[in-house]
């Protein structure tokens, strides 16, 4: 029986990834020490989500691991011997790295490097999936010619009309100090896959969403933004009129993802994964999308002032991810997505 261990594994992608091996007979690892409930408060604690996989993945088995720690790490994936390592656990947040910024990159960059020598020392031939972000882009995308639409912009260059490509430069750009510890991580990963001729992929992820996320305000935006709107709540929308743009893709599309590259690994490569121009919107078509399924007006408030390397517009081409693995595709539609939320909310409710 094949093992599986996945890092981050109360979270959100994390905890997909649990349920997706497990449900396809593979034993699955976690390795998750709650470290998102002290970034960002109640909003942010995944331990109802570790209860949920004890309960419901007869094959999961969970540990409190820091990835900071070296020597744990060194031991642990020795004694696992995993034939797939999943590495989702990061400190998330654009804006908290800049109040944390220590423990942003020790959790993201060191934490990332442990793994993967871990990796190297104790499971040379288990594939390692990274999930990486966006963000490694830094604000490069806003030099891209844009177009101003009623409720969203969009790229006036018809180079990007599918969205950015894997060869979109990282450098010379404002990343935020979150954005720089994955840029640090993510080429870190892409090293021990070709230095080393190492399993490894790296998944540039856009907004990765579905309910198992544990939204906060500093991040899980879909999530926080449901929470919000059913609490009568105000949202806060920074900048850009709310007319910025993101690709939203569901967590089970993503585990999908990791399973094919799983079954034909391509050491050191890339991949941008997010919903790709068809799941793309922006804060006031999200805003619009719930205000039509709750029947009710969200409050909102607003600050002109952006994020420090936001994006003004980013959504992922998928042409790669497609080509490499032409089975692979995206299950969930924008409105599939937000009617799953919407019936987790009244549930929840």
């Amino acid at each position: 029986m094949k093992t599986v261990l996945v890092t981050g594994s109360s979270g959100l992608i994390g905890s997909e990834t649990v349920r997706y091996f497990d449900a396809r007979g593979w034993n699955t690892v976690g390795w998750d020490n709650n470290q998102r409930a002290q970034f960002f408060g109640p909003d942010g604690d995944t331990e109802w989500n570790r209860r949920r996989l004890a309960a419901e993945c007869p094959r999961f088995r969970g540990a409190a691991v820091d990835i900071r720690g070296r020597d744990q790490v060194l031991r642990g994936v020795a004694e696992v011997k995993p034939d797939l390592i999943v590495h989702c656990a990061a400190q998330p947040s654009h804006d908290l790295a800049a109040k944390v910024p220590f423990e942003d990159f020790d959790v993201n960059a060191v934490g990332t490097h442990n793994l993967l020598e871990a990796t190297r020392r104790g499971a040379p031939d288990a594939v390692f999936v990274f999930m990486s972000t966006n963000k490694v882009y830094g604000d490069r995308p806003n030099r891209i010619p844009l177009k101003e639409l009623p409720t969203r912009w969009d790229y006036a260059d018809p180079a990007y009309a599918n969205g950015i490509p894997e060869d979109f430069s990282i450098d010379q750009s404002t990343h935020s100090l979150f954005g720089a510890s994955k840029v640090a991580a993510d080429i870190m990963a892409q090293e021990y896959g070709r230095y080393f001729g190492m399993k490894v992929g790296v998944f540039r992820g856009g907004c990765l969403t579905g309910p198992a996320h544990s939204g906060a305000k500093l991040h899980g935006f879909l999530a926080w933004l449901f929470k919000t709107a059913l609490s009568g709540g105000r949202y806060q929308i920074i900048g850009y009129q709310g007319k910025q743009v993101r690709d939203q893709i569901h967590s089970h599309d993503v585990a999908a993802a990791f399973h094919a590259f799983y079954e034909n690994p391509r050491p050191g490569e890339v991949y941008n994964l997010g919903g790709g121009r068809e799941n793309s919107a922006s804060i006031l078509e999200c805003l619009a999308k719930i205000e039509a399924l709750t029947g009710r007006k969200i409050a909102t408030e607003y600050t002109d002032v952006p994020r420090v390397g936001d994006h003004i517009c980013y959504y992922s081409d998928l042409s790669r991810v497609k080509r490499h693995f032409p089975k692979w595709r995206l299950t969930r539609s924008l409105d599939a997505i937000f009617e799953e939320f919407h019936r987790a909310a009244l549930r929840e409710k």
